[in-house]
């Protein structure tokens, strides 16, 4: 286990990070803020899915999820249809325009990474990548437990 002041230089970079998530914003066409890149980056990445699916990915609750889903509908970027298994529910799926926004979402972010990131190697790169991932797995992990744990 690391020394206890080793984590809390961890949570003041993690609590930095909201300056890069800032940037990333930035770097989106002002018609899809953050919360609609998520939906259509989580429906691009997993397919078809329930909105109630959505939601869990998200992490957030039903009504933040039904407002970014109203807004990339709007734009015609998702398609609602009736889920087969349960009428009630809906199926959200990309549409072509969807696709080509996600694409340029892509674009958008891979280019703002590239031009900030010049002068790391791709051996950093990958490092990071790796303990982001690792880290993002870790604390999932802990809020499963914390689930299933009574308080």
């Amino acid at each position: 286990m690391a020394d206890r002041s080793r984590y809390e230089e961890l949570a003041r970079q993690i609590s930095a990070v909201g300056a890069v998530k800032r940037g990333l914003s930035r770097a989106l066409p002002l018609e899809c803020p953050s919360g609609s890149a998520a939906v259509l980056a989580l429906v691009g990445r997993y397919g078809e899915m329930r909105m109630s699916r959505l939601a869990e990915l998200l992490a957030v609750d039903m009504s933040v999820t039904s407002r970014h889903v109203a807004h990339v509908v709007e734009r015609g970027w998702i398609e609602r249809s009736p889920d087969p298994d349960d009428r009630r529910s809906r199926i959200l799926r990309l549409t072509p325009s969807g696709e080509d926004m996600l694409d340029d979402l892509g674009r958008r972010i891979t280019d703002m990474f590239a031009h900030y990131l010049k002068d790391w190697s791709d051996e950093e790169v990958a490092q990071l990548n790796a303990a982001l991932a690792r880290l993002r797995d870790s604390v999932g992990d802990c809020r499963a437990h914390a689930a299933r744990t009574p308080a």
